[in-house]
């Protein structure tokens, strides 16, 4: 009974610690959603910026839904509080997991948290400021004779917000490297040799994520396998996670 309750225990205060940091992320995303909603229109304008302006002069977006004018942008406001919150998010996940760790993990676990986050942003930032302006451009020249580009608001927020997961998640390949060679799932040069596969599948993502023209594909495949060899460079200089030499 005692080796029971002493199991117990301890149990109960890690699901009280992962309740108490839980707490502290939704907050954390609540005070910047507050102090952001006022600004939801702006957010939302800035947001939309690229398409805006790429759309043919005397046409808009438009709100086919008679609740989209407020749901859109306060839905957007929303996701860009748990984007700014995510550095807080990652830390209060690291304050959690960070004592069960050894410390050859905890060597690695921290800069590759940090360094998620920066190409998470990073892909955001390629996506928002480089292929936005390139396929609106592109998806409005195409509009047959006759037909108004006039974008409903939500639908755009939904396509945009995919795109930004879709790049944000392909910035992380070096994480996703070096993740696989750190725990012995492969070897850095055994993906030297698949390199050749790697670049056809970088221009082939291309190809499915930006319009069909050999430029824009070219702008989302060059980053990525950048991308590829840098997590090549860092894997290399990196000890397998069973090494256990220190």
């Amino acid at each position: 009974m005692n080796q029971q309750a002493n199991t117990a225990q301890p149990l109960i205060a890690h699901l009280m610690e992962l309740r108490s940091r839980l707490l502290r992320m939704l907050t954390a995303i609540g005070v910047i959603f507050l102090a952001l909603l006022y600004f939801s229109r702006n957010i939302y304008a800035f947001v939309a910026k690229p398409l805006v302006d790429a759309l043919p002069e005397g046409t808009s977006m438009i709100a086919t839904d008679v609740a989209a004018p407020f749901l859109v942008p306060f839905k957007l406001t929303l996701y860009v509080s748990i984007f700014i919150a995510v550095p807080f998010i990652l830390h209060q996940t690291w304050a959690f997991i960070a004592p069960g760790l050894y410390r050859n993990e905890k060597r690695i676990a921290l800069p590759l948290l940090s360094s998620s986050v920066l190409l998470f942003y990073l892909g955001c930032a390629f996506a928002y400021f480089v292929v936005f302006p390139l396929i609106f451009v592109f998806f409005t020249s195409i509009a047959p004779e006759g037909v108004a580009v006039a974008t409903d608001i939500s639908s755009y927020l939904n396509f945009v917000m995919k795109l930004f997961l879709a790049f944000g998640v392909a910035f992380e390949l070096p994480i996703a490297i070096i993740l696989l060679v750190w725990s012995g799932a492969t070897t850095v040069a055994s993906l030297k040799e698949k390199r050749p596969y790697v670049i056809v599948g970088c221009f082939v993502v291309g190809m499915l994520l930006t319009p069909p023209d050999v430029f824009s594909q070219t702008l989302l495949a060059i980053p990525m396998w950048a991308l590829f060899e840098i997590g090549l460079v860092v894997a290399s200089m990196l000890k397998p996670a069973n090494d256990n030499t220190d």
